[in-house]
């Protein structure tokens, strides 16, 4: 009788195919249904960690109104700019793209068409914002371009808003979020290049005397078909750049550069520039690398409250 093995098969197939993504910036398939007119999401750049002193005021904490140490995310949010409204109608098959509306202040970096009219008819309005890379230290010259939704049902009163937005030079982190409440957090993890099966699927290493190799899988598969079925053994490939998305993180606070810059400058990073955001614990991606924040979109439960103390700033060479 063969051996019984009680550990589960290696390698998740939660997250599949295991291929990079296409674009740095992270694309978000869905938006919270919020009935304020606001912009729902907005593009960060990650510049590193830090540790916060907080007072706990939860009444049911073990730790209730003592000072904790609480990790921290420094998110450097630079005034994202409007780039145009887009309005979309929805088909049976797909949403398509009736016209777009450029603003009148864009950038000379960015390229663009003719602006479109406002049609009669259309289902959904959404804005195209770009990144001013150049107030911050990631060293990028090309802005970053993303779309977002707008929250309220498809109304005048949205069309108008929406047309004041445009309108607008540029609008910082502090209109769209609040501190203290929970954020989606939508990145691409770190590039790991071509890894083997054992660091890419946790294959167990077999012993010195196996057949072939040691680093690999034990078996391929059944004698019939006579192929080997896609998707089902730990192979080789490419890891890491993978678009995840964590749900409910804790917005801790909006800090001014000066609260959150690290004496010599933040690793990997350097000295942040505009408004930061503090979230709790950490999140997916390198430094440098572009973060998109939404409203969340499966809240159950109030987040906790923490009362800042202090803000590390202590070198972390």
């Amino acid at each position: 009788m063969g051996k019984v093995h009680n550990n589960p098969r290696r390698g998740s197939k939660q997250f599949w195919p295991r291929k990079r993504a296409k674009k740095a910036v992270a694309r978000v398939r869905n938006f919270a249904k919020l009935n304020d007119i606001k912009p729902l999401a907005f593009l960060g750049y990650k510049a590193g960690m830090t540790h916060i002193q907080v007072r706990d005021n939860n009444p049911a904490s073990l730790t209730k109104s003592q000072i904790i140490t609480v990790p921290a995310t420094i998110i450097d949010c630079p005034p994202i700019k409007p780039l145009s409204l887009r309005f979309y109608k929805k088909t049976t098959t797909q949403t398509k793209l009736l016209s777009e509306i450029f603003s009148d202040k864009v950038s000379k970096q960015i390229k663009h068409g003719k602006s479109g009219k406002i049609p009669e008819a259309y289902d959904d309005i959404r804005l195209t914002i770009y990144t001013e890379t150049k107030k911050t230290s990631t060293s990028k010259k090309t802005p970053d371009i993303f779309e977002m939704c707008l929250g309220g049902k498809n109304s005048e009163e949205k069309l108008t808003i929406a047309q004041e937005l445009l309108k607008k030079e540029s609008f910082p982190v502090s209109e769209i979020f609040d501190e203290g409440q929970l954020l989606d957090v939508h990145s691409l993890t770190k590039g790991k290049g071509y890894q083997g099966p054992v660091k890419r699927f946790g294959v167990k290493i077999r012993q010195h005397k196996s057949e072939k190799t040691k680093r690999g899988p034990g078996n391929l598969g059944a004698w019939t078909p006579k192929r080997v079925a896609a998707g089902q053994i730990a192979h080789a490939g490419k890891m890491g750049y993978h678009q995840r998305t964590e749900y409910n993180k804790l917005l801790i606070k909006i800090a001014k550069a000066e609260e959150v810059n690290q004496n010599g400058g933040i690793k990997h990073y350097g000295l942040v520039k505009n408004d930061a955001l503090l979230i709790k614990g950490s999140i997916a991606g390198s430094a440098k690398r572009p973060i998109v924040l939404t409203f969340p979109e499966r809240v159950k439960k109030k987040p906790q409250v923490y009362e800042v103390v202090k803000i590390s700033t202590e070198n972390k060479q």
